[in-house]
């Protein structure tokens, strides 16, 4: 890669980095300006064209960004599953210290993804439902493996994935404590969720 094109990359990392960090629990995307987040980035309001066509298109990066980082989430919770075995107390451990290293990309998802932008919308929630997609296909091979089966494991996954979000939503300000509560909470919850579809599940299987 020449150097010309290092530094464009570099540039444009910078600008994202810097709508980032303007974000808030009082501040969404909406709110930000094209002036101030080329400024943060050090980097002249004219300059930005070079990388983003709009402030949107940056948005969008950031959205792309923020599914990747889902994905990279379910691998390491799947490796720490292998070797822990406890599916659902390992997946929200794993997904509170994602939340705690990118507060921001998540809050941009979560805030965006019924904030008043169509294309926000529709771009989180297609990176929603292939983390919904992920975890489904998750859930129907360990029910295999333990021979515990789930009553429509993409409906279950749905609701494990509605949940984890609403709760990070909670948890991107609490307090240590309040996170604590929130964890507890959560893994009940997720817990009832697959209780009821084993349930479900078994109740089909004799009528």
């Amino acid at each position: 890669m020449s150097a010309r094109a290092e530094q464009k990359l570099r540039t444009r990392r910078a600008l994202m980095d810097a709508a980032l960090a303007q974000l808030s629990a009082d501040r969404g995307f909406g709110s930000l300006s094209l002036r101030e987040v080329a400024r943060e980035a050090g980097i002249a309001p004219t300059s930005f064209y070079r990388h983003f066509a709009e402030l949107d298109e940056l948005g969008l990066a950031l959205v792309d960004e923020g599914g990747v980082a889902l994905r990279q989430l379910m691998r390491q919770a799947r490796k720490r599953i292998a070797r822990n075995g406890s599916a659902i107390s390992t997946s929200v451990d794993t997904f509170m210290e994602y939340l705690g290293d990118n507060s921001n990309l998540l809050r941009l998802m979560l805030r965006e993804s019924t904030g008043v932008s169509k294309s926000f919308r529709t771009a989180i929630r297609a990176e929603i439902d292939h983390f919904v997609t992920e975890l489904a296909a998750d859930l129907a091979r360990i029910a295999d493996e333990q021979k515990k089966p789930l009553s429509d494991p993409k409906l279950v996954a749905e609701a494990m994935v509605t949940l984890v979000f609403n709760q990070g939503a909670d948890a991107l300000d609490a307090t240590t404590s309040e996170k604590e509560a929130l964890k507890v909470k959560l893994k009940t919850e997720l817990r009832m969720v697959l209780v009821g579809s084993r349930t479900i599940a078994r109740h089909k299987s004799k009528s």
